[in-house]
């Protein structure tokens, strides 16, 4: 019986896409798992159509429902919260730069189930030798196994609660905005709710690997804040 509802929007980056959904399809805990395909290239598509029944995900192709560019991160998320109400289940995002243990998503829902007021629960990211990384490097010295948190979660690995997606319509999402990691953090936290970071349970995290062009940070900043403030891209 599935436990949970599992999402990765992906654009391209098809390596660390395989990579996600094979540690997702190996977990001990039975999920059901969509990945949405957000205008990827033509390769990338192929790809996730030759190993879908191998790794077991049903494959959405925003390209069939939807005409607005990428990224669609707020439309992913509206038919998800509709899926999840409707299977009665929580929802889980996994973003394509991610890498789940198997035993990662078992103590997500174990956790939001001990604790009935939770409205986020996410996994600490960490780099290939464990340690804490980007997006969570605020969190580096945290020496608990699990905190409670009123700073924003990223939802490189997180875990909405039934009560927060049945609380919190997602069709009021800001149309402005690209990503929403931080607006639903402080959403849940004003509709009551806590947000934790399970330090206890990490993923490893290649970053910006769903995102490549995000590269260009370190790589040619003058390019990266050009394309971030001049073209409008990665609004928060």
């Amino acid at each position: 019986m599935e436990k949970v509802l599992v999402i990765t929007p992906v654009k391209n980056s098809i390596e660390t896409t395989l990579d996600t959904a094979k540690a997702i399809s190996e977990s001990d805990v039975q999920v059901k798992h969509i990945i949405f395909n957000d205008f990827s290239s033509e390769e990338t598509k192929k790809e996730l159509e030759r190993n879908q029944k191998k790794l077991g995900y049903e494959l959405v192709h925003l390209e069939d429902i939807t005409d607005h560019p990428s990224p669609n991160y707020k439309l992913v998320l509206q038919i998800s919260q509709k899926k999840a109400l409707e299977f009665g289940l929580p929802l889980l995002v996994v973003e394509s730069d991610v890498v789940v243990q198997k035993d990662t998503i078992r103590k997500l829902l174990e956790y939001q189930k001990e604790k009935e007021n939770s409205g986020l629960v996410g996994s600490v990211t960490v780099d290939d030798k464990g340690e804490v990384n980007f997006p969570y490097l605020k969190f580096k010295n945290v020496n608990e196994p699990i905190i409670s948190t009123k700073r924003s979660l990223s939802f490189c690995c997180t875990l909405f609660s039934e009560d927060f997606l049945n609380s919190y319509d997602f069709a009021g999402l800001d149309d402005a905005k690209d990503w929403y990691d931080t607006f639903i953090s402080s959403k849940a936290l004003e509709q009551g709710f806590e947000n934790y970071v399970l330090m206890n349970a990490p993923v490893w995290h290649r970053p910006h690997g769903s995102r490549p062009w995000k590269q260009l940070k370190y790589k040619n900043p003058l390019k990266y804040y050009f394309l971030k403030y001049w073209k409008g891209l990665d609004k928060i």
